[in-house]
């Protein structure tokens, strides 16, 4: 019985072992793409911030922003953009940000407001199509590395969306990247397009002249700062799911040598208590030999 247990403790380990081979190589592949996804979400923010100091001076210039993808109108169908990752083992990653969107479809429904849903990676495809909501589109095979070109995509179908009032605004949820080990989910308002912060226009606006007229540069700008927008979004939900997973299979590994470690001393036990009884059958013997 000893010997039975003991070789199923052995291929326990051996398993526990496998598996944990395969959580620290993810973890070292999650470790090496982090600094890349930083990089590239630290290089978009100039790029966002110069396109919100124009939106800024356009707006002093000509006495206030007006323009149909700044205005809000009463909303009767809401539309919901929701980034996740195309691969799981990432923690909670996918799972937070799911219930967050879930949460606000609800309320929305609670409204007496239609939802028009639109998902970026498969676990918000496969979460949502498994619980019967009805997706307008899906986007699956770009969080781990986004291109504009993707964000070009996904913001030229909810634009359009929104310019033929099938929705009448749009809230992409999605993973804020704090730091490596801080990621929060969050609702980011997409449309109507949230006017820039003008307590400062007085210090920024002096001496510009606009050609063509700014309407004009509105309908041109916009567009790209919805663009830009949804690029620098992808960027942030693509390093969160990578040092969400690194942490997660960090987790995993030492996990995974814990439970060896434990593995191994109930191994030596079951041995040393096979060694014990075979001694015990040894000196048995010996004696009813003597006996005799």
């Amino acid at each position: 019985m000893a010997s039975a247990e003991l070789r199923q403790i052995r291929r326990r380990i051996r398993s526990v072992q496998s598996t944990m081979k395969i959580t620290r190589a993810m973890e070292l592949i999650a470790t090496a793409r982090i600094p890349k996804a930083t990089f590239r979400v630290t290089a978009n923010q100039p790029y966002t911030q110069t396109m919100t100091d124009v939106i800024r001076n356009i707006s002093a210039s000509s006495s206030g922003l007006k323009h149909p993808l700044l205005e809000r109108r009463d909303v009767e169908t809401a539309g919901i953009v929701v980034v996740t990752s195309d691969r799981g083992l990432a923690g909670g990653y996918n799972t937070n940000v799911i219930r967050m969107a879930e949460r606000h479809i609800l309320d929305q429904r609670h409204q007496d407001r239609a939802v028009r849903l639109y998902t970026i990676g498969k676990k918000a495809e496969s979460y949502f199509r498994y619980r019967r909501y009805q997706i307008e589109r899906s986007w699956t095979g770009i969080t781990d590395t986004p291109s504009y070109s993707d964000a070009r995509s996904i913001a030229r179908v909810v634009l359009e969306a929104y310019e033929n009032r099938s929705v009448d605004s749009a809230d992409l949820f999605t993973t804020k990247f704090v730091s490596a080990l801080t990621q929060t989910p969050i609702l980011w308002p997409l449309l109507p397009i949230e006017p820039p912060d003008m307590s400062d226009v007085a210090a920024t606006s002096s001496g510009y002249n606009f050609e063509p007229e700014p309407s004009e540069i509105l309908d041109r700008l916009l567009p790209r700062f919805l663009v830009g927008s949804v690029f620098g979004v992808l960027l942030e939900a693509s390093a969160s799911e990578h040092a969400a997973r690194r942490r997660a299979m960090k987790a995993a590994t030492e996990n995974a040598e814990e439970l060896t470690r434990a593995l191994i001393r109930e191994a030596n036990q079951a041995r040393q208590a096979e060694v014990t009884t075979e001694i015990s059958e040894i000196v048995g013997g010996a004696e009813a030999l003597t006996a005799g």
